[in-house]
């Protein structure tokens, strides 16, 4: 049951702090701005994951204190007051995330020339991003203003934010990249999925050494991915899914960076699975799904990270993103978090967070691709999704995916594999999806125990030749009218003309014996 509470009364009556804490606390009751009026001297007030409700209320006069608010992840609704880099100039770090704010963002923030970090994320803002917010807030590191309804250009021509380093706009409706974010040297991530971004993905990408994640899922780009995304030698996620991006992977340069995820799924690629995949010795994530790939599977694949052998010697990143300032220490109370979407059995997964990092998958799934899967893929042992599902796969099941010892998701359901499931299979104690479905298998399903106990009928259909639990089919029965029914049938008519023909010859035999039989008493008594 939550509990609502109120402020305590004692702070009423302070009138020197510099740092407050009231995270986590279910406060209800109006947006106390009273702290700011009666304490001068605050730089730093933490409210955020409260209930509280109504409108952002300013101080009366201007505070040139406070460097840091977060109220996010509360009731807070209404417009962002219009003055508030008037009243709040001096803002370094501010967070109002998570909230129910409305109408367009305030251009006076471009009078906090001090900014560093604006989090406007996760509201109902419209309109686009104000002028002079991209002109004045000249120090900015971090903006991020994702699921909000904001359209237009995705900056204004007249721009100064050249110190970004994270630039996080997806789940809005801007429609054009102006090159003047060419101008973001230091830029690490770039987060525009889920806008309504067209034409060619622009080349002076390329041109930022210092980015590390890509992130555009889910516009409208076409055309190749650029030459110029050779040069980003920093680069460690790749994501262009659910796009219209064509081509043949006739410059396998661009695949040959040390990427941690590769997702191109959903897309026009077509030619052969490149090998030149098999050089990304830390490539943890690989995602060419629904795309027009053909040819085999490489079997280098076990190169990658996604081999236990492999050893990463590089440092882990934080798991944590903090801003540290001089002046006064505090860490952001909330990490940008990231999300990938995989899919399998037609059900969509998302992974948020921290998670990511940990996620090994292998999805070449809805391709052209033909032949046998590489026993080698076996090898793979750290990985925990592997779907090669709706391609024209032959050859049976490599005994080697008993070694995926960490494997939840194992798809090759809709290809035109033959033999028997290997019974090793049920030694794979974490598996928890698993669809061989529509191929050509034959024989007994492996022992129903462990994980496979949990898996249903819909995991072997259409596999005619299939017996054994969870099928209704015994493999104790013997062949079934659908594997020998034409030599029965051929058999019994077989039999049924020896038997007419018989029946007609003995017939004519005793009718002429019996006329001859007749005329010779006829000769012998002619008056008889």
């Amino acid at each position: 049951m939550d509990v609502v509470a109120h402020s305590p009364n004692f702070f009423y009556h302070q009138h020197d702090l510099e740092f407050v804490r009231l995270s986590h606390l279910n406060l209800n009751g109006e947006f106390p701005n009273w702290l700011l009026e009666n304490n001068t001297k605050l730089e730093s007030n933490f409210l955020l994951n409260n209930s509280l409700p109504g409108l952002f209320l300013l101080p009366i006069h201007c505070h040139k204190s406070l460097m840091l608010l977060d109220v996010s992840n509360n009731n807070l609704q209404g417009h962002i007051p219009v003055k508030i880099g008037d009243f709040l100039p001096s803002l370094k770090y501010f967070n109002i995330s998570m909230n129910a704010f409305d109408s367009s963002i305030p251009t006076s923030f471009g009078n906090m020339n001090f900014l560093i970090s604006l989090d406007l994320s996760n509201n109902q803002l419209t309109g686009e991003i104000p002028e002079h917010l991209a002109m004045g807030c000249v120090d900015l590191e971090y903006l991020l203003l994702s699921n909000n309804s904001l359209e237009g250009h995705l900056f204004p021509r007249n721009f100064n934010l050249t110190n970004l380093r994270r630039l996080q706009l997806d789940g809005n409706h801007f429609r054009e990249i102006l090159e003047s974010l060419s101008k973001c040297s230091s830029l690490e991530g770039l987060y525009l999925s889920d806008n309504n971004l067209s034409g060619k993905i622009p080349r002076w990408l390329g041109n930022l050494s210092m980015l590390q994640h890509i992130i555009l899922p889910e516009n409208h780009f076409e055309g190749p991915i650029p030459m110029e995304f050779c040069q980003l030698d920093s680069l460690q996620i790749l994501n262009i899914s659910d796009n219209n991006i064509s081509g043949i992977y006739h410059h396998a340069s661009i695949l040959s960076l040390s990427k941690d995820q590769l997702v191109l799924a959903h897309n026009n690629f077509e030619g052969e699975v490149p090998i030149q995949l098999c050089q990304l010795n830390k490539l943890q994530l690989i995602d060419l799904s629904n795309n027009i790939l053909s040819g085999h599977i490489p079997p280098c694949l076990d190169n990658t990270t996604l081999h236990e052998s492999y050893i990463d010697t590089s440092s882990p990143e934080s798991s944590e993103t903090s801003f540290v300032d001089e002046g006064f220490a505090f860490y952001k109370e909330k990490k940008i978090q990231e999300t990938f979407k995989f899919t399998t059995k037609n059900i969509a997964y998302t992974y948020r967070g921290r998670v990511i990092s940990y996620l090994s998958e292998l999805d070449l799934s809805y391709n052209k691709l033909i032949g046998q899967i590489p026993p080698q893929i076996g090898n793979l042992t750290r990985i925990q999704t592997l779907n090669l599902s709706y391609n024209n796969l032959t050859g049976s099941i490599p005994s080697t995916f008993s070694n995926l010892k960490h494997i939840k998701s194992l798809d090759l359901s809709y290809n035109k594999l033959d033999g028997k499931i290997p019974l090793q299979l049920v030694e794979l104690n974490t598996l928890a999806v698993f669809n061989v479905a529509h191929n050509n298998l034959s024989g007994k399903i492996p022992e129903w125990t462990a994980q496979f106990a949990t898996f249903n009928e819909s995991s072997y259909e259409g596999n005619p030749f299939l017996c054994g639990l969870p099928l209704p089919k015994s493999c104790n029965e013997k062949a079934s009218p659908a594997t020998e029914p034409k030599t029965s049938t051929s058999r019994g008519k077989d039999d049924y003309l020896i038997d007419m023909d018989s029946f007609y010859i003995s017939f004519t035999i005793s009718y002429i014996i019996v006329i001859l039989g007749i005329m010779g008493v006829l000769y012998v008594n002619p008056y008889w």
